[in-house]
């Protein structure tokens, strides 16, 4: 794949998920992020920070992506999620708008 068809996200411990743009685009504010005009780092650089996400939730998040682009078509499958991460999940989800 091309570098500008990959997206690096990074969490806040500094680890970093490199991920198919498609991916990253499920998410309504790395959308926004990455297509906003200017020259914003994100744009420019192509990888989003989040201070405020761990890498375990991160981590989970970009599965859920690459699930929802293979199942979001209608094939009914579930997306399993640990009750531990619940919580940080759905304040992460909310902040991502997916």
């Amino acid at each position: 794949m091309k570098k500008e068809d990959m997206v690096k996200l990074i969490s806040s411990e500094g680890f970093e998920f490199v991920i198919d743009k498609d991916a990253a685009m499920v998410s309504q504010t790395i959308y926004n992020m990455l297509t906003s005009p200017g020259s914003f780092s994100e744009t420019q650089h192509g990888e989003v920070t989040f201070p405020e996400i761990s890498t375990t939730i991160l981590e989970k998040i970009c599965k859920y992506f690459y699930w929802h682009l293979q199942f979001a078509s209608g094939k009914e499958t579930e997306f399993h999620i640990e009750p531990e991460l619940t919580l940080e999940l759905l304040m992460a989800a909310n902040y991502l708008h997916t």
